[in-house]
């Protein structure tokens, strides 16, 4: 029988599964990817939702009220952070200790047929999903708007982001929420110890496309897809492969990509390197795409973090 029904639409992808066969093998490795998606599913049905399917390494769910779906995403994510956890202190392999979660939820009519489930609110969804970081949960506006006064202030906005098939931008709101990092990498060489004054724009430059943004344009997607705000057209680079957005007074960089991204502060500084992660952006340096900037051939986006009174000489 089919049914339409406004529902919210969860997909949840686990990253880092790769790693996990190469260090654990097959049979050990999927009995960890076996019951972390149990996990999930746990958090999901206690919560009052409907599994609709496994994807590989995640799975779509559907919820009657946001809130509850809301409720589901913040389980999973608590789920999978203490299972690494445990991992960490019984000195589990760097595979397992590399899992990450990504959460995408949209809120609209959906068509519910033979027990799965179509239409808009899912496609947004499962196409949302290529947009968020480790560890991240974004969702749509029509999502946010749904939930209740408190919960809506544990959101940031990052205005419209272009998503696949859609010609209007998606608003996007992402949850703030605690990042687990199991090595540091990105507070060791990026995020703690620097304050800078609050900036008012990036200068973003590849080869001799060179643009300023202001916050106000923010979040920019750095991708091959000539959708991305600012395009690199070079087969090296993922179609959304990275996104700057402003958060605490800040420019963050978040890879999105399956080959990584690469941040050096300065011409000679270290290489951070970021897998579905993120780091506060200061100063001035470069960005590699797919590899380090150190490569010589390395497809690079240069980044300066501008103070006014240094924007208004490049201002186009």
């Amino acid at each position: 029988m089919t049914q339409i029904r406004q529902r919210a639409v969860v997909f949840a992808d686990l990253r880092g599964s790769t790693a996990l066969f190469e260090n654990l093998g097959n049979a050990e490795a999927t009995s960890v990817v076996t019951h972390t998606i149990g996990l999930m599913r746990q958090s999901i049905e206690a919560c009052g939702g409907r599994v609709v399917k496994t994807l590989g390494d995640g799975l779509m769910a559907v919820f009657e009220y946001p809130s509850d779906a809301l409720s589901a995403a913040v389980a999973m994510h608590d789920a999978l952070g203490q299972l690494v956890e445990q991992g960490r202190q019984r000195g589990a392999s760097p595979g397992l200790r590399s899992l990450r979660l990504q959460v995408a939820m949209s809120f609209g009519e959906v068509v519910d047929m033979a027990g799965d489930c179509f239409g808009d609110a899912v496609n947004v969804a499962a196409r949302l999903l290529d947009h968020a970081g480790d560890n991240e949960t974004l969702v749509t506006a029509e999502f946010h708007a749904e939930l209740a006064p408190a919960e809506r202030t544990r959101f940031r906005s990052l205005d419209g982001i272009k998503v696949r098939g859609r010609v209007e931008p998606v608003h996007v709101h992402v949850l703030d929420a605690p990042v687990r990092d199991t090595d540091g990498a990105a507070t060791q060489f990026g995020d703690a110890a620097f304050s800078p004054p609050a900036p008012d724009g990036i200068r973003l430059t590849w080869l001799d496309n060179e643009r300023v943004f202001d916050i106000e344009q923010l979040p920019i997607v750095l991708g091959r897809s000539t959708e991305a705000a600012f395009c690199i057209t070079d087969a090296r680079v993922s179609r959304s492969h990275a996104r700057i957005d402003w958060h605490a007074g800040s420019y963050t960089l978040t890879d999105l990509s399956f080959n990584g991204s690469y941040v050096r502060f300065g011409t000679s500084g270290e290489v951070l390197p970021l897998r579905r992660n993120s780091c506060t952006l200061h100063g001035s340096g470069s960005i590699g795409l797919g590899s380090s900037p150190a490569e010589l051939d390395a497809p690079v986006v240069r980044f300066e973090v501008l103070h006014f009174a240094d924007t208004l000489p490049h201002l186009r």
